[in-house]
């Protein structure tokens, strides 16, 4: 049932009139240089926020023998964040509407040169109705959205009816186990909802991500002796040449997958880092790749990490210099699947009934090709999964930024989403 519509212009007012706050509160998140293992600071600052309202706090670590145990858990390296989960949950006088899930994540990815940025990465600047900044589209601007959403029915006279957990994860860029710890501390909602910058649509469909290391080894030599060397780094890429078949077969089975088939290039193989060698005039001794591949919904990590390894164990064997010196391949990071959110939920359409009530438009979807925390909620809750957010452009990119018209639109139908899905009270 849609709201009435001046109940609900009175909430899309209320989210009008706290919004060049959300916006402070917005640029105070991305000056937060939060990548991989620094994000305690701004986890701090959430918490702050969230006891501020009156939340019910809870702060925790990663259980890192729990995620071991659990099939969908990122790989644990050394590099792995030890910064805290931050949940502020929201408990009605008398609990007469369902629950949900607000999900966002503070940890964003290295900035590349900062010289390349017309603004400094970690200074929010505003131009032309877009915020910039490391993070403030990937996903700060979310992250606010749940929380004044929250705020603008309060200041309309009112409050959820039911339950709400305001969940501030880490590790999304790398592994999922932030989220995934949500679940096993035992976080549970009817339904869920993730504000990544989506372009005011909802996924549909989400690919699962694997990250690899390939280890190289060669034999030194002087490079007036090459002949008598081994060198890593070329063998390291004809690994990747192989793999790029391996890729190449991936695209090919498309078709079996309805989301995906239209897509030129769902599936995608990025070489993201490579290191190796120690001197310009020495055959190097070594070569470590750090490498990304998408899976299609369905296929289960381990089958396709075991292809991974079975091609590159293949591909060695055909090679002189790689028989001699078989690579070594290991699982660091992302082991996650993807998944497909079906139609016809009744959160769906409470989002799509909110979408238009803030936008004006009928409400699309989408598959993304990148890793979404929601596949947690998806997969192991087993309830709907809503990833719906503002139009960005730039993210894990130079000039990242954030279309802040669209913010304002997105935190409305967040707002009416609440209310229409949780029911209210008053405040």
């Amino acid at each position: 049932m849609t709201l009435d519509p001046d109940l609900a212009a009175r909430l899309m007012d209320a989210v009008d009139a706290g919004f060049d706050e959300q916006v402070a509160f917005t640029q105070a998140l991305v000056r937060f240089p939060s990548t991989r293992g620094a994000e305690a600071p701004i986890q701090d600052f959430v918490h702050r926020a969230l006891r501020d309202r009156f939340y019910a706090m809870d702060r925790f670590t990663m259980d890192r023998d729990a995620l071991g145990r659990h099939a969908g858990a990122g790989r644990i390296s050394a590099e792995h964040s030890d910064a805290p989960i931050v949940i502020g949950t929201h408990r009605p006088r008398r609990d007469t509407g369902r629950s949900l899930i607000l999900q966002a994540h503070v940890d964003v990815v290295p900035t590349g040169p900062a010289e390349m940025w017309r603004h400094p990465p970690f200074e929010p600047v505003i131009a032309e109705g877009w915020m910039h900044g490391r993070g403030a589209a990937d996903m700060k601007a979310g992250h606010a959205a749940n929380i004044f959403a929250l705020d603008a029915l309060r200041r309309a006279g009112f409050q959820p009816a039911g339950t709400v957990h305001v969940e501030s994860v880490v590790e999304e860029e790398s592994t999922g186990n932030g989220a995934l710890m949500t679940h096993l501390r035992g976080y549970r909602a009817d339904a869920a909802l993730i504000p990544e910058p989506q372009d005011e649509r909802l996924v549909r469909a989400n690919v699962g991500v694997l990250w690899f290391e390939i280890e190289v080894r060669g034999a030194p030599a002087h490079v007036r002796a090459m002949a008598e060397g081994a060198n890593a780094i070329d063998a390291a890429y004809r690994i990747i040449a192989d793999l790029r078949g391996l890729e190449a077969e991936w695209n090919a089975r498309k078709g079996g997958h309805p989301h995906f088939a239209a897509e030129p290039h769902p599936i995608n193989l990025n070489l993201g880092r490579i290191e190796g060698g120690d001197w310009a005039s020495s055959v190097p001794s070594r070569c470590r790749l750090s490498c990304r591949i998408s899976l299609y919904p369905g296929t289960r990590a381990g089958d396709a990490a075991r292809e991974i390894e079975a091609r590159i164990a293949a591909f060695a064997a055909t090679d002189p210099m790689l028989a001699a010196h078989p690579p070594r391949v290991s699982f660091n990071g992302f082991f996650a699947e993807g998944y497909v959110l079906e139609p016809g939920s009744a959160a769906e359409a409470a989002l799509a009934d909110a979408h238009a009530a803030a936008t004006g438009a009928p409400l699309g979807t989408m598959m993304t090709g990148a890793y979404l925390d929601a596949r947690v909620h998806a997969l192991y809750d087993r309830i709907p999964a809503l990833c719906y957010g503002p139009v960005s452009r730039g993210i894990h990119g130079i000039d990242e930024a954030v279309d802040l018209a669209s913010v304002r639109r997105v935190t409305k139908a967040i707002a009416l989403f609440v209310a229409q899905w949780c029911g209210l009270e008053p405040g």
